[in-house]
């Protein structure tokens, strides 16, 4: 049950950064719940690997190219849905950015609430 409410407010997240940046557009709540499922499935099987593959850069870059990895999933799966789209790379970047830290706080008062229940 936890994994659905977080897929709807990962969606309703993707929602509100394309209300507050335009850069990046997504047409429906139907298109933000398919756009934030494809993230999610790149950030878990193509994440990982782009991490390995990119580490010598990572190190190099103190771990901001990471940045640029979750740009990339976020301008990826624009270019591959209908309903979701972003303007550029840099964009990408700042929307990736934006979603990450909406996501971190989800993550966060889900966990709170799921301890809560549990005590």
């Amino acid at each position: 049950m936890i994994l659905i409410v977080r897929w709807f407010l990962l969606a309703a997240a993707l929602l509100f950064v394309a209300y507050v940046y335009p850069g990046v557009t997504v047409t429906s709540f139907g298109s933000a719940l398919l756009a934030a499922f494809v993230i999610g499935v790149f950030n878990t099987l193509l994440r990982p690997l782009l991490v390995l593959l990119t580490l010598p850069v990572t190190l190099l870059t103190l771990g901001l190219f990471l940045f640029v990895i979750n740009a990339a999933m976020f301008y990826w799966a624009a270019q591959l849905l209908d309903g979701f789209g972003v303007r550029s790379f840099g964009a990408a970047l700042l929307g990736s950015l934006i979603y990450s830290v909406l996501s971190l706080v989800i993550d966060a008062a889900l966990q709170r609430l799921g301890g809560r229940s549990k005590g």
